[in-house]
């Protein structure tokens, strides 16, 4: 490939949280500080993007097409993670996003591990989070081709599962020896996501959601992927209680913008 060249703006739908509200850091307030490696948020969760891209002498021109926009940084990459993501759902009556991940990352206070995931949803405006310091998140990822996620909080649960018989392609990830081929992505997956409203006694509610898609984008990253990677994130109730402080750190540093976080 001798060049790629592209041009296009994108029309923001989502951002990560409620349309009408404040953004979230992804992985809580927290996250801004130097205790999780490596660092990741969501920027954009969907939008719209109109344009064109140049590979070589290929041309590819779009318009309103599905987007979303991401961003990673830090230390290190986690030793082992899945990811997920679908904008482009069937027969749905608004624009819904997915967001799905998880990993085993680096505590660099404690020199640890530790595994956590999260879902996030969004439609018609609203965000619906499910994360460690919010309640379960359970998932099951087998080495290829299965995706299979249940979280709930207080309010609401959701379940997801993302297949593909596509064999994916490699993508190059940073590791401590440099880039290596440590990732592997497909853009063709089947996705089944449904959410329900969570009664007072645990049970599922009514249904909010219930959308498939043939467009979900999935990746596996890291290792070792010998078998089938079960587990159950849930946060301690220190945590749930100190993630959950309605902390705006970004507004907190601008009042010493010299001390700001990378990345922040």
């Amino acid at each position: 490939m001798k060049s790629i060249r592209w041009a296009y703006s994108t029309r923001p739908i989502f951002g990560w949280g409620d349309v009408l509200a404040t953004q979230k850091a992804t992985a809580g307030w927290l996250a801004v500080l130097p205790v999780f490696e490596p660092h990741w948020q969501v920027c954009m969760a969907g939008g719209l993007s109109t344009g064109w891209i140049e590979c070589g002498d290929r041309r590819f021109e779009f318009q309103d097409v599905p987007s979303y926009v991401e961003k990673n940084w830090g230390g290190t990459f986690p030793k082992k993670w899945f990811w997920g993501q679908c904008n482009a759902f069937n027969d749905s009556p608004s624009h819904v996003s997915l967001t799905i991940a998880g990993g085993r990352r680096y505590l660099p206070l404690t020199r640890s591990y530790e595994e956590v995931g999260l879902v996030g949803v969004h439609y018609e405006g609203k965000f619906y989070e499910f994360a460690p310091w919010k309640g379960p998140v359970e998932w099951e990822i087998r080495p290829w081709g299965y995706w299979h996620m249940k979280a709930w909080n207080t309010q609401y649960e959701v379940e997801l599962i993302g297949t593909t018989k596509n064999s994916g392609c490699s993508i190059l990830c940073p590791t401590e020896s440099g880039m290596n081929f440590l990732c592997r992505d497909t853009f063709f997956g089947d996705m089944k996501l449904e959410l329900w409203e969570r009664t007072s006694t645990g049970t599922k509610g009514e249904v909010i959601l219930s959308v498939t898609s043939d467009m979900a984008a999935l990746e596996v990253g890291g290792g070792p992927w010998d078998s089938v990677w079960n587990h159950r994130s849930e946060s301690s109730r220190v945590a749930k209680a100190l993630l959950g402080l309605p902390i705006d750190v970004a507004s907190l540093f601008s009042w010493f913008p010299s001390r700001t976080p990378p990345g922040l």
